[in-house]
């Protein structure tokens, strides 16, 4: 199974890293970053697969030296990260709609059906379509652009207004849109679509706000398709104690959507297919800590890995200075 990573070098020179998850992992020649390998690919007509094999690998990278010297990079990025859309979908996952449904109830005295419970059992009735046909949409939102993303290792700092800063194990998937307004997927990485869950919990409306954070993408981008049963775990370290782990499921045999049904409603709105865009998709989880009732504090480590992939998404939880916010009229 392919994998691309972005690796800095002794001298901090960013490599394109070609592995199989099990030899030596080696550098892509002729590349400084996967976003201009991929664009070579789609001119050429050529898989990523066909088109590392034209450029040729080089040195080996020792991956495990370079974590521990934090020298592995986000898999890819954008030349201007205003160009690098960050979105994704929730109540995607078998049990996803459990906890987001005990956090709005809360806020509501009548037992009828939550409007997160009714988008889940829409998911469920009508997110996997046939081929040829369209399923139900799904729940959506933006995170912002690629100034967002962080890379294993880095810090996940949750602003000073937050009122949480609560993980969320998950996949994610990304995307390039060629010239040709064609939206090519590179792969799919692990992540950590970190989120305010208290801010959600007192109102559903603040969704939008709870989810504009940072968020953590996982070293490898697996190129190809994904089993569809994937298992993982998701940990939080405090001062060296582990004070929450749990499994979390996720693939398409987990999930209450196909991921090409995301895809679509996705990508179905012209601005999400400007060429030369990066997109990467989170495709939602039924795993919180905030759920088993954890309340994470500065200096927290969170530690997702799951199978396939071989390299865990490892970052701790700062919390940034105020700032003021200064409007001024002209």
């Amino acid at each position: 199974m392919l994998r691309i990573l972005q690796v800095a070098d002794a001298a901090g020179a960013v490599r394109v890293v070609a592995w199989d998850g099990e030899g030596d992992a080696r550098v892509v020649n002729g590349v400084h970053a996967t976003y201009e390998l991929a664009k070579q690919a789609i001119a050429a007509g050529r898989s990523l697969a066909e088109q590392i094999s034209e450029a040729g690998l080089g040195d080996v990278v020792d991956l495990e030296k370079a974590a521990a010297e934090k020298r592995i990079l986000l898999p890819i990025t954008h030349p201007d990260p205003a160009h690098f859309i960050v979105a994704g979908t929730g109540l995607t996952h078998l049990g996803s709609a459990d906890g987001r449904d005990k956090m709005h109830k809360a806020a509501q005295s009548a037992e009828k059906p939550t409007d997160s419970m009714r988008m889940f059992l829409m998911g469920v009735e009508g997110g996997k379509p046939k081929p040829g046909q369209e399923g139900v949409q799904p729940e959506w939102f933006y995170k912002g652009d690629g100034s967002q993303l962080r890379a294993t290792g880095e810090d996940l700092q949750s602003p000073a207004f937050a009122l949480d800063g609560g993980e969320e194990p998950e996949l994610a998937g990304v995307y390039l849109i060629g010239d040709d307004g064609i939206t090519y997927r590179v792969g799919f990485c692990l992540a950590n679509e970190f989120s305010d869950h208290v801010t959600e919990k007192g109102n559903y409306l603040w969704l939008a706000h709870s989810k504009l954070r940072q968020a953590g993408l996982g070293p490898e981008l697996i190129v190809g398709d994904l089993p569809d049963h994937v298992e993982g775990t998701s940990r939080i370290v405090r001062d060296g104690k582990t004070v929450f782990e749990k499994p979390f499921l996720s693939g398409e045999a987990n999930m209450s959507h196909t991921i090409a049904n995301l895809e679509h409603h996705n990508f179905k709105y012209d601005i999400f297919r400007r060429p030369g865009d990066l997109h990467v998709h989170f495709f939602g989880t039924a795993t919180l800590s905030f759920s088993e009732g954890i309340k994470t504090e500065p200096g927290d480590v969170f530690e997702i890995s799951a199978a396939p992939f071989k390299l865990p998404l490892v970052n701790r939880l700062a919390v940034a200075e105020a700032t003021s916010v200064d409007v001024r009229k002209l």
